[in-house]
């Protein structure tokens, strides 16, 4: 749901191209940086979230509306 909020350390799941993706949020991005290997453009109005997958490590920039929560 676009409108949800998420914390540092919550467990979610996304969208990726092999299927879903499940990993945690690192921290949320209120203004435009680096991240994930790209430009990020965020705001307080519009922030986005770095995410950290468990089964890569790797880490990568979703909207709120493209992650869900995941039952711990």
């Amino acid at each position: 749901m676009a409108d949800e909020k998420f914390r540092k350390g919550d467990q979610v799941s996304w969208k990726s191209h092999g299927g879903t993706a499940e990993g945690h949020v690192v921290r949320k991005l209120t203004s435009d940086t680096e991240a994930a290997g790209r430009t990020v453009r965020a705001s307080k109005e519009d922030p986005q979230y770095l995410v950290e997958s468990e089964k890569s490590g790797g880490h990568a920039v979703h909207k709120p509306s493209a992650l869900h929560k995941r039952k711990t």
